[in-house]
């Protein structure tokens, strides 16, 4: 088991515990529009522009290549301007957040719709994780019926 040292916990960072909680409490309160994302998802994307390494120019050309379609600054400009009617489209959220390296706005979708995004090595940890248990529950399983074999054969 890995200790965790203080030094090293981001004590802004909510646990997977507390956003399960609070996601269970947002069910159960029935609110009209509860689900409207337009605001948070255009600060996400205005984020991610901001903290990317990149130009506008280059995130529309990148995303061009990756979702092979073409993407404009104006169209990126446009899906940040508070002013502007327009929207990123979801087919061209897998390249706008591999193109800027931040996750975010597909990580508020997903958290809105009750589920919860991992990276990779996150992803493969939780998987590895399950594996451990179910081996686990099988050995458990498996002792059971062995004891009941001993018993049987008294």
């Amino acid at each position: 088991m890995t200790k965790r040292r203080k030094g090293f916990v981001n004590p802004d960072q909510r646990s997977l515990f507390d956003l399960l909680v609070e996601e269970r409490e947002q069910r159960t309160v029935s609110k009209t529009g509860r689900m409207n994302v337009a605001a948070p998802l255009q600060a996400a994307i205005r984020e991610a522009i901001r903290q990317a390494p990149k130009s506008r120019e280059t995130i529309a050309d990148e995303m061009t290549e990756l979702a092979g379609v073409t993407v404009t600054v104006h169209q990126v400009n446009n899906w940040t301007a508070e002013s502007h009617p327009h929207r990123i489209p979801a087919e061209l959220l897998p390249a706008f957040c591999q193109v800027t390296g931040s996750i975010e706005a597909l990580r508020l979708l997903a958290e809105t719709a009750g589920v919860f995004t991992l990276p990779g090595p996150d992803a493969l940890r939780a998987e590895i994780h399950k594996l451990d248990e179910e081996t686990k529950k099988l050995a458990r399983e498996k002792r059971k019926r062995e004891l009941f074999l001993k018993e049987m054969e008294r």
